[in-house]
């Protein structure tokens, strides 16, 4: 039999190689590799709406006052579970959607719930307090704001939450619960994308000019939920 003292230290390396590519995955991406993002982004939005009968209704995409989507958010489990994803949020301005800020996603039990490697997420804020907390930087899904699973196809719906959260696996799209899940801004990709560390209330309120790389993914949400401002 071999010593405990050997196997605990083969968990801790383990421990530690799973938290260092962990770590890595978090550094900023350079410019290339965030268009990238932004255009897997604008496809996933597009494929999901164009699902007949199965996307997101319209009378909830055109009600939204901002809108976030995570492409292939990612969930690691050796030992201990880990799950993050990064992705992009815009919301409605008086001069139509702002350029988009990039977020990270963290935490949650979404990816056990799956119980797939990779997800597509994508997030819907139908009100004015959900896009106020969501600026404010400290945005804690079902904490400070009301979250539930989102209505999928035609079928008739009449909530009064302020976040609607999908997700999409093996294909599958469906309205899920991203409650405990916490948003927050990626300060490095928005240095890499924006060349400067803007505020999200500065860049969701339409303060910073688009990048070029931004413009399939503002496309797509316009091409959705229209131009014009939601009035509440």
């Amino acid at each position: 039999m071999k010593p405990a003292h050997l196997s605990l230290s083969r968990v801790a390396v383990t421990l530690g190689t799973v938290m260092l590519c962990i770590s890595l995955s978090w550094a900023a991406d350079d410019q290339a590799e965030i268009a990238k993002r932004l255009a897997e982004s604008a496809k996933v939005l597009d494929e999901v709406m164009s699902t007949p009968n199965k996307g997101i209704p319209d009378g909830v995409i055109k009600r939204a006052t901002c809108v976030a989507v995570f492409p292939a958010t990612v969930q690691v489990a050796v030992l201990v579970g880990a799950k993050h994803g990064k992705g992009f949020v815009t919301c409605r301005t008086p001069n139509g959607w702002s350029t988009p800020a990039p977020l990270t996603i963290s935490g949650g039990s979404w990816g056990a719930q799956l119980g797939g490697l990779e997800v597509d997420l994508v997030m819907v804020i139908t009100s004015e307090k959900g896009m106020q907390q969501l600026m404010s930087g400290k945005f804690n899904l079902g904490t400070e704001t009301s979250v539930t699973a989102g209505p999928v196809g035609n079928h008739e719906w009449k909530m009064n939450e302020d976040v609607l959260t999908y997700a999409r696996a093996r294909g599958a799209f469906a309205g899920f619960n991203l409650t405990g899940s916490s948003i927050t801004q990626d300060h490095d990709d928005t240095r890499a994308l924006y060349g400067s560390t803007a505020s999200l209330s500065d860049i969701l309120s339409g303060k910073i000019q688009p990048a070029s790389a931004t413009q399939p993914f503002l496309g797509e949400v316009e091409k959705y939920a229209g131009q014009t401002k939601t009035k509440k």
